[in-house]
Parts: C-alpha cells; sequence; structure tokens
C-alpha cells in the first residue's frame, strides 16, 4: 500500500498528516509503528488522520496516533499543523474551522501572519475525569517515586486538557531527572491511563521555560497542550498571570487562560518540511 504523506512540524514537535477523508486507510498499530520509527520509516511523535465529520457544524474530524501506535486524545501542536494542512490543500477556505477529536471541539483561527490560535476548551479537574486517582482536593498532590533506584517525592498538579497531564515546578531545568522523573510519573498506577508529565521552570509572572516528557513519546521538542497545562497550573497557584509566554525547547507559545471555566487559547507557528510517498 502507498502511503501519501505530508511531514510538518509545530516547534519542533514533528508530525505527519494523511488526508483520509475518502478513508483510503487504514492502518494497523504495526504499521503506524513502523512509519514512526526514524530509522526504518519517516518519524514522527504523532500521527495525524485527517476525517471526515458527521456532524454539519463541524467542519473537520482527525484522530491522533503516538508513536507505539496507540491512539492520543489531543495535541496542541498538532492542531495548529492540522489548520495549516487543510488550508494549504484547499480543503477549507475559512479563517475559522472547528475541528472534533476523540474528545474535544476545537476551533482553530489561522491569522494573516501564519500564527494558528487555538482554542483548546476549558482544563478539566475533577479526578475520575483525568482520569486521576486520589482522595485530595488539594491544587498540588504529592506521591512517592522510585527513580534511579531511589526513592523521591514528587509535588505537581494534575489537571486534563482533553489528555492526562501532571505538572511540576522546578527551580533549575538543566538540573533536572526529565526522562526519569517523566517515566516514572508517567506510568504511575494512580494515573490509570498515564499522563504528560510537565517541568516548568518560572521566570517570572509572564513567562515560563517548560519540558515535556509525553505519554507514548517520550521528551518532545515542544507540546502544546503540555504548554496549556503549565500555564493553567502557575495560575491555580497564585504564580502566573493569564498570559504567559512559554519558552519550549523548539520555540515559543503565548497561552492564555482567564480562569476557572474558561477556555485555555494557545497560539502559534506550524511549518510544513516535505511531502512524499512511502510503501508498507
Amino acid at each position: 500500500m502507498d502511503i501519501h504523506f505530508t511531514k510538518m512540524h509545530g516547534l519542533g514537535n514533528d508530525f505527519i498528516v494523511l488526508n483520509n477523508l475518502d478513508n483510503e486507510y487504514s492502518l494497523s498499530t504495526e504499521q503506524i509503528s513502523l512509519l514512526g520509527n526514524r530509522h526504518f520509516g519517516i518519524g514522527f511523535d504523532q500521527l495525524l488522520v485527517i476525517e471526515s465529520a458527521a456532524e454539519a457544524d463541524i467542519d473537520f474530524s482527525y484522530r491522533i496516533f503516538n508513536i507505539d501506535g496507540q491512539e492520543a486524545e489531543h495535541c496542541g501542536n498538532g492542531a495548529r499543523c492540522f489548520a495549516k494542512y487543510v488550508t494549504d490543500k484547499g480543503l477549507t477556505d475559512k479563517d475559522s474551522i472547528v475541528v472534533k477529536t476523540v474528545n474535544r471541539l476545537l476551533t482553530l483561527t489561522i491569522s494573516d501572519n501564519g500564527q494558528v490560535r487555538v482554542d483548546m476548551e476549558a482544563p478539566v479537574f475533577e479526578p475520575s475525569d483525568i482520569p486521576f486517582f486520589t482522595s485530595s482536593d488539594a491544587v498540588v498532590h504529592s506521591r512517592q517515586l522510585i527513580v534511579s533506584g531511589n526513592s523521591v517525592s514528587v509535588d505537581f498538579c494534575a489537571l486534563s486538557m482533553g489528555n492526562p497531564h501532571a505538572v511540576i515546578r522546578v527551580e533549575d531545568l538543566s538540573k533536572t531527572a526529565v526522562k526519569e522523573i517523566g517515566a516514572a510519573l508517567g506510568s504511575h498506577p494512580d494515573f490509570p491511563e498515564g499522563c504528560n508529565v510537565g517541568f516548568m521552570q518560572l521566570l517570572d509572572r509572564k513567562s515560563i521555560e517548560l519540558r515535556v516528557y509525553e505519554r507514548g513519546a517520550g521528551e518532545t521538542l515542544a507540546c502544546g497542550t503540555g504548554a496549556c497545562a503549565a500555564v493553567v497550573a502557575g495560575c491555580l497557584q497564585g504564580l502566573l498571570d493569564d498570559t504567559v509566554r512559554v519558552k519550549l525547547r523548539g520555540g515559543e507559545l503565548i497561552i492564555q487562560w482567564l480562569g476557572i471555566g474558561s477556555p485555555v487559547f494557545m497560539t502559534g507557528p506550524a511549518t510544513t518540511v516535505y511531502e512524499g510517498t512511502i510503501q508498507i
């Protein structure tokens, strides 16, 4: 089977995009994993599959798959790439489009300078909806982890941006064991579906640095939902203003959140790298 794809990235968080509006592709977990292999396939952090929408007021549906072939609920950087793709391919002439993922409706708006603004909907804090097992209603939770053979206590905020996140505030990202702690907390049994683990260093009330160890992908150069979760966590703790510049390893995002019940808005770029065909 020939797979026609477009390689894209949002601040280095990279994707391949498949147009499946005509139901041309039906990929197995093994085939997705092969496509994601950077040595034997194309390589990506996530695969985005564009599908037609069943509802009249929704422009498109799309599905997201991690490199391990498992389906993910949400991807902020992918949403921006999605908007650029359907616009560049002439699949829509709208400046603002409504997109359905597994569990969210996203409104994507493309500006004249190429930046994409995404209405990520409101964050979710109810533990059963994250999902996260806890008997506490505190903002900050604590868990014991085994990291490099040692037992360490980690404090974090748990929330969902359509996918589960745990956000840890750190003093110095350069001295933080992102991979080790991210893997341990991301697979903790109190997160029954796993979680994305964000490591946030505050610079001031309007800017942070962030690294994210993503569920099913490991650390990526940027994570859009992770950036949203980090700003929400910082705001909940009274550490950040409502509009924050998030500095990720691959570039910067602007995140805005006006408080409980309000949607999170993410603004950033999307880039097309190349197009191609691969046979699997």
